[in-house]
């Protein structure tokens, strides 16, 4: 009897080591169809990489080593699929709600979303896909915007830059986006209740991308308390609002809060407090980091070069002249700066506000011969075409004519994204942006305080010092 043991082992242990064998084949054979990369340290992914290099190092070192098309990566704790070039963006960008769908790292949506939204999906939260947010931020929608734009504009300069022979360009810009996102969206015009508002959102904004502990004295733990108080004061606007329509006391649609209280879906459904809320804080999410980023950066680029700023001055100085004294800004006019929007481009295409965006893969799917599996995370980034040769000759050079005629090739120049999740706030930064420039430059010229700052970047490119300048009138140059 115990002679067959051996045997009977044998008999026993040979499927069992068949079937590792197949399944370790099976899986060695799926793992090679994945994008090439490395997943960096467990737990830590290459989040650490990612921040020491940032993001342009990051990208392009990876193109290099592993795939000029696509490469796999870990961060945020998640497997992930880095899609370059154009053709990466454009395979994004045409594959919304085919093969992937939006997603948002857990430690943003905490930081931004109630509680019960949290574990929600995007497609979930009924704020973020609602057709009415196009609309309402299409170009004819927003041509009421341009005279208060400008109003503001000038008020901003009158009390923050005028009285003073330097001033710090970054948390001005910062200051002024989000008093007109107030105003704009809420009708919140009283300087207290905006800093009730923007004191808990810098936290939020500081902290949202930061590592995910939520401990005392964290970074993002600041994030999620701010996020907590933007909210409580955000759901007592909405509350008083809704309580003026229904006594009748309000102007129906003044302004954006106003819309979305009266808009229903196809099954006639109001959106909730709550949807409000959300909807609001990623409008000012938006409206804040992205487009004071790029004001600021399109100020540092018209200080750098003179002759940029000169053509600029001579376009802007054409428009005001058009015009009767003290007469605001009209979209005709916003239609005549050509030459100052290249140059806004451009220094979007240099200094990008925003680094790219992630999607999850709803199935799995094949690209450029690799296998992306369901539920791996996508991201498209704009530091695989903005600076490379591939798409831009001589792509470190400050040329706005890149932007004349058809510009670009498609999907090369992407700072606002493309396909179906485009931005829809692309036509509302570049209103803003335009008539910053042109209150600017009518007045000042401007000269760099501290000769070379650097650019840091964190969800953002940062002035390492907030761009100070010295403001020259233009009556004492």
């Amino acid at each position: 009897m115990e002679a067959i043991i051996p045997y009977v082992l044998a008999l026993l242990v040979l499927p069992v080591s068949l079937s590792m064998i197949y399944f370790a084949r099976k899986r060695d054979s799926y793992s090679s169809k994945l994008p090439p990369g490395t997943n960096g340290w467990p737990m830590v992914g290459e989040n650490m990489n990612f921040a020491l290099l940032g993001p342009q190092k990051f990208v392009s070192d990876r193109m290099k080593k592993y795939s000029p098309e696509v490469f796999q990566t870990s961060l945020l704790g998640e497997k992930m699929a880095v899609f370059c070039g154009a053709q990466g963006n454009k395979f994004l960008f045409t594959n919304e709600n085919k093969l992937l769908t939006s997603w948002w790292p857990q430690s943003m949506k905490k930081a931004l979303l109630f509680p019960s939204y949290v574990e929600s999906s995007l497609k979930e939260v009924a704020a973020l896909k609602r057709g009415f947010m196009h609309e309402i931020l299409k170009p004819e929608a927003l041509r009421q915007y341009i005279p208060v734009m400008d109003s503001m504009a000038r008020q901003h300069l009158d009390t923050e830059w005028a009285p003073y022979k330097e001033v710090k360009v970054f948390p001005l810009s910062k200051k002024y986006t989000f008093a007109l996102a107030c105003k704009l969206f809420m009708s919140v015009e009283d300087p207290e209740h905006v800093k009730r508002l923007a004191d808990p959102f810098i936290l939020v904004t500081s902290g949202m991308f930061s590592v995910p502990i939520d401990l005392p004295g964290t970074a993002y733990n600041r994030a999620i308390k701010g996020g907590k108080m933007v909210r409580d004061e955000l759901m007592k606007i909405i509350k008083e609002r809704k309580k003026e329509l229904m006594e009748n006391k309000e102007t129906a649609g003044r302004d954006l809060l106003s819309r979305m209280l009266q808009v229903t879906d196809e099954d006639g459904q109001f959106m909730n407090e709550m949807e409000i809320s959300n909807n609001i804080i990623g409008l000012l999410v938006a409206s804040y980091e992205t487009t004071s980023t790029a004001l600021t950066f399109v100020l540092k680029h018209l200080v750098e070069y003179s002759h940029i700023y000169s053509e600029v001055l001579k376009e802007q100085m054409q428009v005001l002249n058009s015009k009767g004294r003290d007469e605001l800004l009209t979209w005709e006019d916003i239609q005549k700066m050509k030459y100052s929007w290249n140059v806004a481009c451009e220094s979007l295409r240099l200094t990008p506000p925003g680094q790219g965006a992630f999607r999850e893969a709803i199935t799995d799917f094949t690209y450029a011969g690799f296998t992306i599996p369901k539920g791996w995370k996508t991201f498209w980034t704009v530091h695989s075409t903005h600076k490379n040769p591939k798409y831009f000759q001589d792509p470190e050079k400050f040329d706005p004519s890149r932007f004349e005629g058809s510009g670009p090739a498609p999907f090369t120049f992407v700072p606002f994204g493309g396909g179906p999740r485009m931005c829809p706030g692309k036509e509302y930064a570049r209103l803003e942006i335009l008539v910053f420039i042109h209150n600017v430059v009518k007045r000042f010229k401007l000269e760099k305080a501290v000769k070379n700052e650097k650019t840091v970047v964190h969800a953002s490119p940062i002035p390492t010092k907030g761009l100070p300048v010295r403001l020259l009138p233009h009556n004492q140059i």
